[in-house]
């Protein structure tokens, strides 16, 4: 049973930063990607960033590159997102995801991965 921690959601302005971390507890071995999903009230989940096991393969959501940085502490099982420069639109319930294959341009395919967290939401006010 995979269990996660995914904490650092809560109200934020926008222009700010925020940074948030899942923590993967149980059954790890054999995860080869780690990505973290966002569902707006109304819309469908979104891939917003996803990293391989090592970091070598790192995947952005063109809604949030060059604004965010995802990384990886596969000692501790842990995984972070910072997303700085925040919108609006960022606005949503966040949840850390965990698949089995190596991370590629299925990344923001929700259904691909084999197991995810409860979520952290996420509002950011103008």
């Amino acid at each position: 049973q995979v269990q996660f921690l995914e904490s650092g959601g809560g109200p934020a302005q926008a222009g700010g930063s925020l940074r948030l971390s899942c923590g993967v507890i149980g059954y790890y071995v054999g995860i080869n990607c780690m990505a973290w999903f966002r569902q707006a009230p109304g819309k469908e989940r979104e891939g917003v960033a996803a990293i391989s096991t090592g970091g070598r393969r790192i995947y952005y959501a063109d809604s949030v590159k060059g604004r965010s940085t995802i990384s990886q502490d596969k000692d501790k099982n842990t995984m972070s997102l910072q997303v700085n420069s925040l919108v609006p639109e960022d606005t949503g319930m966040y949840y850390c995801a965990v698949a089995l294959r190596p991370c590629g341009g299925w990344y923001n395919d929700f259904g691909q991965f084999t197991y995810s967290g409860e979520g952290t939401q996420v509002t950011v006010s103008s």
